[in-house]
């Protein structure tokens, strides 16, 4: 599903340039449940963003799902990323002035989908969240894990093969971001979507069937999680 050779980012500063990830090599099979956690400033979040198109590399290659993301000019990056990924965020990126319903929408909207297969679509995924009740409220209203549900159903919308999850449930309480991670798991296990996950926590980290530790920019250590003796084996990683 994702495949990265030598891939390294580097930013340009007025104080000079930094590397934030270095000549990594990374390989994610589908149907994957990854984990990637190292400390703030590590490149864990580079990474992610490289694997979802939102950067390109500076030096190296990034594949998804057969596709060389470098490429792939804006529009084509935008539409691939609109299409074939799932993202899902820390703060939500909720619009707070659409409602539940209309944010699930929103990826189908701009992909001028028919209104009665958005319709059908939004009132399945918030069904599927359990928040088929809350699709006229407004974001505000709802509590934080109410929240992220609703943005796992808009990142769900297009029928993604890959969700990219950036600390999912680091604005939650511990009770709440286990739900959060039941459904990842549940999507994961019974639907076969690849998820990528970045996390500083270890608790979290559990939901996952591989972890990868990253840190400086460096991959340092890529195992199975044994604490995931439940968890059925990942796809070919290729």
């Amino acid at each position: 599903m994702i495949r990265l050779e030598k891939a390294s980012k580097v930013f340009t500063q007025e104080a000079g340039s930094f590397t934030a990830l270095k000549e990594t090599d990374l390989a994610i099979g589908k149907g994957e449940f990854i984990a990637i956690m190292g400390p703030s400033g590590s490149g864990k979040s580079t990474l992610l963003q490289l694997m979802g198109g939102l950067d390109l590399p500076t030096s190296g290659r990034v594949a998804v799902d057969g596709t060389e993301l470098h490429k792939l000019n804006e529009n084509e990056r935008t539409l691939f990323r609109r299409t074939k990924i799932g993202f899902v965020f820390q703060n939500y990126q909720l619009l707070p002035v659409m409602t539940v319903a209309e944010n699930v929408a929103l990826a189908m909207a701009a992909n001028k989908s028919p209104k009665s297969e958005i319709h059908h679509r939004v009132t399945e995924l918030l069904k599927e969240v359990d928040l088929a009740d809350k699709a006229d409220q407004y974001p505000s209203r709802l509590s934080g894990g109410q929240q992220q549900r609703v943005a796992i159903a808009r990142a769900l919308a297009m029928k993604p093969r890959l969700i990219l999850a950036d600390e999912p449930t680091g604005n939650l309480d511990r009770k709440t971001g286990a739900g959060v991670l039941e459904t990842l798991t549940r999507l994961n296990r019974e639907e076969g979507i690849t998820v990528v996950m970045v996390t500083h926590d270890e608790e979290a980290a559990k939901a996952a069937s591989r972890i990868v530790r990253i840190r400086d920019g460096e991959v340092v250590r890529d195992e199975a999680n044994r604490a995931q003796e439940a968890a059925p084996e990942g796809g070919d990683r290729a």
